[in-house]
């Protein structure tokens, strides 16, 4: 048995779509579960050199025997979804959508055009925030799935109880992984920027309860770093510590091409920093991972890029890693070299990951043994 809970560690994009595909691949998942809504995407490059980007369906698709499950405690644009779909020729037997998966209305959409959400907090406008609103404010108008069937017929053949089926698949000694959404550093709940923030929380607890599964269960928290974060473009974003320009990463690299990245949804240039060390600190101690994934590292030295062994990455690649390891007593076990899923390396995992002191800030230095 295991349950294994993936985590972004700063603003998102950090690519945990990525390191989900990969797990739920090496470790052939039974059961990949995505929450939050379609106001973020998750994407990698397939061995084909095309870029898969999904909204709704868990990156987990990559394996074909693996079972897709959207939680209660997602928001569903119905249009997204059956666009999905279709294009990976996914059917009932393989996604499963909870009955009390909220819909997204048009409505939603509007309001949050209506409130300047993306002037005020370069919101995607996708509906989540509006639709979270209607369905704690608890109206006669808000749709679960279980409604919305009644209507659109087609929808009745994928309804599930998703606690359930995670469940029992964790009492059977299945593998179960949950994919979580966007980063901790823009946590309703828990950023220190709000309400520069999302509309849910962004923890590996908060995904948990989407899903209906006791914490007592989890097995493995992989929290997902970039070497470079990265944030929506606009101070109406939020801030980004120790940000530079994607010229100053490109000449620091030695990457022989211009270096940018777009954000998945709106396609907006995204703003880009240097690594920030106490956001690392809060998203380690709050979501207690017992593993660690970082992708980017050919940021750190474009010499990286696609290398293929961890012995093989640059001093300066390893030093980070070291010093990452040393800093949260966690191993990096994942490392993206390059955005195909065959650009992760995988180290092995020899000893768990020791828990915090409880009135200390940091974690206990790595033994000297590991």
């Amino acid at each position: 048995m295991s349950l294994w809970i993936i985590v972004g560690g700063q603003f998102g994009s950090e690519g945990k779509g990525k390191i989900a595909a990969v797990i739920t691949q090496r470790d052939d998942v039974d059961i990949c579960i995505r929450c939050g809504g379609p106001n973020s995407g998750h994407s990698f490059v397939a061995g084909d050199g095309t870029t898969k980007l999904v909204r709704q369906v868990p990156t987990g698709f990559v394996n074909p025997r693996t079972r897709l499950l959207i939680p209660a405690g997602a928001l569903i644009d119905l249009k997204v979804l059956t666009d999905e779909m279709q294009a990976l020729r996914l059917d009932a037997d393989r996604v499963g959508i909870d009955r009390n998966a909220m819909i997204i209305e048009e409505l939603d959409r509007e309001t949050e055009a209506r409130l300047a959400l993306r002037e005020r907090l370069s919101s995607t406008l996708c509906g989540v925030g509006a639709a979270v609103a209607r369905r704690a404010l608890r109206g006669a108008e808000v749709r679960l799935a279980r409604d919305a069937a009644t209507a659109q017929c087609w929808l009745r053949e994928f309804l599930t109880d998703v606690s359930a089926e995670a469940n029992e698949a964790v009492d059977r000694g299945k593998k179960v992984l949950i994919e979580g959404t966007q980063g901790f550093g823009l946590s309703l709940y828990h950023s220190k920027e709000y309400p520069k923030a999302t509309s849910r929380d962004t923890t590996a607890a908060g995904f948990l309860s989407e899903v209906g599964l006791s914490p007592r269960l989890v097995t493995e928290i992989v929290v997902v770093f970039r070497t470079f974060p990265i944030r929506v473009a606009g101070e109406q974003a939020g801030t980004l510590g120790h940000e530079i320009t994607w010229e100053l990463l490109q000449a620091e690299s030695g990457c022989p091409y211009p270096v940018r990245e777009f954000t998945s949804v709106t396609k907006k240039t995204r703003r880009v920093g240097r690594f920030d060390w106490d956001l690392a600190e809060s998203a380690v101690r709050m979501n207690r991972p017992t593993r660690l994934a970082i992708n980017c590292i050919d940021y750190l030295d474009f010499s990286d890029r696609g290398i293929s062994a961890i012995a093989d990455l640059t001093a300066r690649s390893r030093v980070f890693i070291r010093d990452l390891e040393a800093r949260f007593a966690v191993p990096v076990v994942y490392v993206g070299t390059g955005p195909e899923l065959s650009n992760v390396l995988i180290k092995n995992v020899l000893h768990p990951a020791p828990a915090l002191h409880r009135n200390s800030r940091t974690y206990d230095p790595v033994p000297a043994s590991r």
